[in-house]
C-alpha cells in the first residue's frame, strides 16, 4: 500500500526513510464515515491518528447538551496526540469526521515506545506535541484577546476554505460566537 503518512510526518519534522518505515509497519488505515464518532469521552481511546484525507473536529457537550468545537483538523494533519486527548486511558474530547475521512491509525503504546528507541521519532512526535499546545495557546490568546471579526479572519487564515466544507455552527462555537453572529461577520468581510 502507498506510504501516505511520509509527507504528514515530514511536514511535521524531518524523519530518514528508515525511521518513517518503522512508524510504517505499525500503521492500519481506516474509512470514517460523515458524522461518525473517532474518539467519545469516556471511552478507551489508545490510538494516534494521521488524517490522510477528510475533515474532523475535537468538541464537548454543555451542560445544555449543544457541542461546541474545540479544534479542526483538516487533510494532511495529526490530530490531537494521544497524551493531550486521553487521560487513564480514557478520551476526555469527543472526536467527530465532518466529511468522510481517510485516517492512518497507530497503537500509542507502540508508538511511544518507537520514540524511546528511536531519536528522529522521538523528535517527530516531541515536535507534534509543541505544536498542539501552541495551536492551543494561539486559540487561547484570540478568544480572550480578539474580536469576533478578527478570530474570524484567524479561522481563514488557519483553515483555508473551511467554511465552505463544514456547518457554521461548527465554526461559529469554534469561534465563541452564535451562528447569527457568525452570519453577519461574513456577510462584512
Amino acid at each position: 500500500m502507498q506510504d501516505k503518512i511520509s509527507p504528514i510526518i515530514n511536514s511535521v519534522a524531518p524523519v530518514s526513510r528508515d525511521s518513517i518505515a518503522k512508524i510504517f509497519s505499525l500503521v492500519q488505515y481506516i474509512d470514517v464515515k460523515k458524522g461518525e464518532l473517532i474518539a467519545s469521552v469516556g471511552r478507551n481511546n489508545k490510538l494516534e491518528y494521521f488524517l490522510i484525507d477528510g475533515i474532523c473536529k475535537s468538541f464537548l457537550y454543555t451542560p445544555e447538551g449543544e457541542d461546541v468545537t474545540i479544534s479542526f483538523f483538516m487533510s494532511g494533519s495529526i490530530i490531537s496526540p494521544s497524551t493531550t486527548r486521553n487521560k487513564e486511558g480514557k478520551s476526555i474530547l469527543n472526536i467527530r469526521a465532518l466529511t468522510d475521512a481517510e485516517l492512518a491509525t497507530i497503537d500509542a503504546g507502540a508508538f511511544e515506545n518507537l520514540m524511546v528507541e528511536d531519536l528522529e521519532i522521538r523528535h517527530f512526535g516531541n515536535t507534534v506535541l509543541r505544536n498542539e499546545l501552541m495551536a492551543k495557546v494561539q486559540k487561547e490568546i484570540s478568544m480572550a484577546s480578539m474580536k469576533g471579526k478578527d478570530r474570524l479572519q484567524l479561522l481563514r487564515t488557519n483553515f483555508p476554505n473551511i467554511e465552505n466544507l463544514v456547518p457554521h455552527t461548527d465554526i461559529a462555537t469554534y469561534l465563541g460566537i452564535t451562528p447569527i453572529s457568525l452570519s453577519r461577520l461574513r456577510t462584512q468581510s
